[in-house]
């Protein structure tokens, strides 16, 4: 059928037919028939009913954590990974969804195959080793059988569902009868483990597939009339009604007369032949039923996933097509198809350890997603179902327990698998449309790690770079915004700031756009930094209006970088700047680099120093975060200091050797005696005029002397490579960082 737009019309499923029946058949499959005599007859009724009541709080959890996550959003095609990935992200979504699809598909071949096996009960034993290449060409014939039919229709499949159901229940039905039609004996209360030497827990791993499968009806999420209401109803419906089942079902099988515990231990799926009414003509067809629906989950569930992944760009575009029907047709073919290549591998059974794990790794992820939703305290998160935090975390742990139990080494192959599918996703730079829960994360996380910060008092000790560096041009000013990121080393926040003068009503600048394109930029030059652009009427006073407001609780930029100006008059408004920056406890940069605008070396960093209560301090300090640095590791750090007589020079030297001891900086003093024919820039110059980088401090010139201080700066710098003038006005000025 289709739509005046000739779109496919796809026919919708309610709560029962949609989650309820795909969940609970998948609960009570093959399992349930083949281990629960063997778990009785092994650790006894009480350990048994711990048993089931272990595994049932894990998939309860997961469960509730599922439709926590589903209340909360309108989920669309793909089941548990459209949720993942829209709460944790694409990339962590593709690394489950990629692993869901291969798990689900590889399930088709494993239950087809234990179908397959379970009719080979029934043909003769002379048949020998023919039995299992008939075994294999049953299981392509099943797989075929099945594929056809879910894509052609999901409606039939589902409907198919019912009388399965039903012939499950009845066998049920028929094994009580048979127990209560025999003698009745008291249960086996302690564990012999007659046929499980390894012990309880290796008891528990063999039981624990029997319950997991309960996200079958998730995986139908793009096929139900309102997912936010069948998705919980029907999950949590299946869980309470298979928890129920297994937890009666052990208390019937220990109490018969018909099967002692050492035959429970012993015998496979013929058990419940032997204790129901009328033998096997009621089990049989339960068995058949259960194996086929949970076959159906999986050729339903798989397509659905990739048809999914192929929507967000995980999988060729053309695997989200749809059929006139509104089915996924072509990826349930390839589902089909590989399920089918799967045959010829014969023994599955590691791979299906794999699958396990793999499956188990999904519900990790499903109730940390809640747990990170619930934690983060996004204003979006408003699920109707709540789910404490930590109630969600414990479900985690608990997959993760059962992960080792299975198979420890299967746990760190699944885990390497899926840490080496983030990896790839995440250098796809993949991008989504929907927010996700990391932001909500690093949000809540900033928010109390500002309060906490908030509480300590500011010490010299704890002093970090938060530089603001004022730019009109960010490609022009790039050299100095990487000489910020150096000073930066990533200990502090360096924050670019575009300054436009102009009106901020009648300004047309596209804000927006260009504090993107800043963004790219400095991406591209591997800049970390934070970029604004701000409209302002004046230069100096914008520079001190944004100095003040820079910023947020304990993390407010503590310097500014200003670029030299080409003119005089320009460099006189730099150093009123300074002189407002001051009187706000902030330390100032004024940066002079040579014509290029770039460093050709980074050998040697020079400092003129007058002591540490003449910004000494700061720029000692500046050239030690200089040197952490790769590109600039290898640069010999030189104090100079001048000094008017020969016979201060050994204990300048000494003092100069015991500071440097003392703050731990790699630096050699070097102790220069002044004659009266040379002036200090003169001193300067010579010293300096191979060094790459210079240190100078800055004082605070008195009101209208401003221009003969400027005329001082230009002259001190004006043969040296790259110079920056330090002033400090922190509070704690003088103090040794």
């Amino acid at each position: 059928m289709e739509n005046k737009n000739n779109l496919p019309v796809v026919e919708k499923f309610g709560t029962f037919l949609g989650v309820y029946t795909p969940s609970v058949l998948t609960i009570l499959g093959l399992i349930m028939y083949l281990r629960f005599g063997w778990v009785v007859g092994n650790v006894g009724l009480p350990l048994t009913l711990l048993i089931v009541l272990l595994a049932s709080s894990i998939t309860f959890i997961t469960a509730l954590s599922a439709s926590a996550i589903s209340t909360n959003m309108s989920v669309g095609v793909g089941g548990e990974y459209f949720m993942v990935s829209r709460s944790l992200g694409l990339e962590l979504g593709g690394t489950i969804g990629i692993p869901l699809y291969l798990c689900r598909t590889l399930s088709i071949t494993f239950y087809s195959f234990g179908l397959a096996e379970t009719i080979a009960m029934f043909w003769p034993a002379s048949l020998g080793e023919m039995s299992t290449y008939i075994i294999q060409i049953i299981t392509a014939a099943i797989i075929i059988f099945i594929t056809f039919i879910s894509g052609k229709s999901a409606s039939l499949v589902l409907k198919l569902q019912v009388p399965i159901l039903i012939a499950v229940g009845l066998s049920i039905v028929a094994l009580l009868i048979g127990i209560f039609l025999g003698e009745l004996h008291a249960p086996e209360m302690i564990a012999t483990y007659r046929t499980a030497p390894k012990g309880f827990w290796y008891v528990f791993a063999v039981f624990f597939p029997a319950v997991t499968g309960f996200t079958a009806g998730i995986g139908m999420s793009g096929d139900l009339k309102n997912p936010r209401k069948s998705i919980p109803k029907g999950t949590l419906l299946a869980v309470v009604s298979g928890t129920l089942i297994y937890l009666m079902i052990p208390v019937f099988l220990s109490i018969t007369g018909k099967m002692l515990p050492e035959d429970l231990a012993n015998t496979g799926v013929k058990t419940w032949s032997k204790i129901a009414f009328l033998g096997g003509i009621l089990i049989v067809p339960g068995i058949f039923g259960a194996i086929l629906s949970s076959a159906f989950g999986s050729i339903l569930g798989g397509p659905r996933v990739l048809q999914s992944l192929a929507q967000d760009g995980l999988a060729p575009k053309f695997l989200a097509k749809l059929s006139k029907t509104g089915q996924p047709t072509i990826s349930t073919w390839i589902s089909g198809g590989i399920a089918l290549i799967a045959v010829m591998l014969g023994g599955l059974n590691t791979v299906a350890q794999f699958v396990s794990i793999l499956f188990l790794t999904l519900y990790v992820m499903i109730n940390f997603s809640a747990a990170l939703e619930n934690l983060t305290g996004d204003a979006s998160y408003r699920p109707k179902i709540k789910v404490p935090w930590f109630i969600s975390l414990l479900g985690s742990f608990g997959a993760i327990a059962v992960m080792f139990l299975i198979s420890p080494l299967a746990c760190v192959l699944g885990i390497l698998f899926e840490v080496a599918l983030f990896l790839l996703l995440q250098r796809r730079t993949m991008k989504n449309e929907w927010g996700d829960v990391r932001a909500g994360f690093w949000g809540s996380l900033a928010r109390f790690a500002l309060l906490k910060l908030k509480q300590h008092k500011e010490a010299p000790r704890n002093w970090r770079p938060n530089i603001l560096v004022f730019a009109d041009d960010i490609k022009k000013r790039l050299p100095l915004i990487k000489l910020a990121n150096y000073l930066n080393q990533r200990r502090g926040i360096l924050t670019v700031c575009n300054l436009k003068i102009g009106n901020l009503k009648t300004n047309k600048t596209d804000i927006k756009n260009e504090t993107q394109q800043m963004n790219m930029l400095l991406k591209k030059e591997g800049i970390n930094a934070f970029n604004e652009i701000n409209i302002v009427a004046r230069f100096e006073s914008g520079v001190a209006n944004i100095t003040q407001a820079n910023g947020i609780a304990g993390l407010h930029s503590n310097t500014i970088m200003l670029s030299w100006a080409g003119s005089k008059e320009r460099i006189v408004s730099l150093l009123k700047i300074v002189q407002s920056v001051s009187k706000l406890q902030k330390s100032s940069l004024l940066v002079r680099m040579n014509e290029t605008m770039e460093f050709s070396t980074k050998n040697r960093i020079d400092l003129w120093w007058r002591g540490k209560h003449s910004n000494g301090d700061l720029m000692l300090l500046l050239a030690h975060l200089l040197t952490l640095n790769n590109e600039w590791k290898n640069a010999n750090v030189i104090i100079h200091t001048v000094i008017l007589m020969e016979e201060d020079r050994e204990f300048m030297l000494k003092n100069l050797n015991e500071m440097i001891s003392e703050v731990r900086i790699k630096a050699e003093p070097k102790i220069i005696v002044k004659s009266n024919e040379n002036t200090i820039t003169e001193i300067i110059h010579e010293h300096s005029k191979d060094a790459d980088l210079v240190f100078m401090g800055l004082n605070l010139p008195l009101e209208n002397e401003e221009s003969e201080y400027a005329d001082r700066l230009i002259e001190l710098s004006d043969k040296l490579k790259t110079t920056i003038f330090v002033r400090n006005g922190e509070k704690f000025a003088g103090e040794m960082i």
